[in-house]
């Protein structure tokens, strides 16, 4: 019976967990040896990238690379204009991509990789910073580098200490940590994420109440002194199963909904006057919130709108249910 056809036994689960918490176990501690060993060249590392008028160039070969690209991704993400460059590619043209106005990121396990000599030359030629991501400090990408990030040593989690992993592990790391940095340092906040994520789930959470309301001229309002009647025309030409009751002031003193017509049904509803069926003290949303925030209080209300208002509770827009679905946000 061949290894592909054998049945699997509980021990070979037990190695199989066993390989998993020795690799993890070694990454982690990778892991924290590069966090232990941040200092100067760090800080320095991110003034130079932050000074960057143009965009950051992340460049690696092989696995390096693949982590690079993902770096990249990370960066300009978060406020910091960047794009990765295939070493190879590089000297086949693509030097063109690199400006002086650029800096470079290259990473390198071991600091020595040949398809990295011409954008390391590139940039000596015109004077592009350089921050080299490396294991060895005795490296040609090191000593070429204006900031070397040397790599703690770590065995790598590879049992034939082949494959990279432990290094390419804390690599990403590093990376993700100068991005976090950068986005610090620029001041970058949740709405100017969403401006880079305007697709999928990560940019249907960042939406707010004020990107997909009803603006003031949909709002259904009534005061609540006018019969019912006119309520009664109101909700059925606006849609939205309800009509906001405003005061003298233009304040939002209530709300007229399917549910206290159905309470109130009787022959003499259309001559009532608004203010003796609606409901005082309607729910209420800021523009500013989040569209989830409002969902979250339709879900919990069991209400299908919401009207939105300003600080002096006056409504600037209302919000349907329907209008958080088509957004993606649920």
């Amino acid at each position: 019976m061949t290894a592909e056809t054998a049945p699997h036994t509980a021990a070979d689960d037990g190695r199989a967990l066993a390989a998993a918490e020795q690799a993890l176990a070694l990454e982690i501690a990778g892991l924290e040896a590069l966090r232990a060993g941040l200092g100067p060249d760090f800080a320095r590392a991110v003034n130079l990238l932050y000074a960057t008028k143009g965009r950051v160039i992340v460049t690696g070969m092989g696995k390096s690379g693949h982590v690079g690209a993902k770096i990249a991704a990370t960066l300009a993400s978060t406020g910091t204009p960047a794009q990765f460059v295939h070493p190879a590619e590089a000297s086949h043209g693509d030097l063109g991509m690199i400006t002086r106005q650029d800096a470079i990121l290259a990473l390198s396990n071991s600091g020595a990789t040949p398809e990295l000599s011409d954008i390391l030359a590139h940039s000596r030629r015109f004077g592009i910073p350089l921050v080299g991501i490396t294991a060895r400090s005795a490296s040609p990408l090191a000593e070429a580098a204006d900031v070397a990030l040397i790599l703690p040593p770590a065995p790598e989690a590879c049992p034939l200490q082949l494959a990279p992993t432990t290094s390419t592990t804390m690599t990403l790391a590093l990376g993700d940590a100068i991005a976090m940095a950068l986005l610090d340092r620029r001041g970058f906040t949740a709405e100017d994420f969403r401006v880079f994520h305007p697709g999928g789930k990560l940019g249907a959470r960042l939406v707010k109440v004020a990107d997909i309301m009803h603006g003031p001229q949909d709002l259904p309002l009534i005061t609540p002194d006018r019969p019912m009647a006119e309520a009664l025309i109101e909700i059925s030409a606006r849609s939205f199963g309800c009509v906001g009751v405003t005061d003298d002031a233009g304040r939002l003193a209530g709300i007229v909904t399917d549910g206290d017509l159905r309470r109130h049904m009787g022959p003499d509803l259309a001559a009532r006057k608004v203010s003796e069926v609606m409901t005082a003290a309607p729910k209420t949303i800021r523009a500013r919130a989040l569209a989830a925030e409002a969902l979250a209080i339709m879900n919990a209300y069991k209400i299908t709108a919401l009207f939105a208002v300003d600080d002096d509770g006056r409504p600037v827009g209302i919000l349907h249910v329907h209008d958080c679905l088509r957004a993606g946000v649920a």
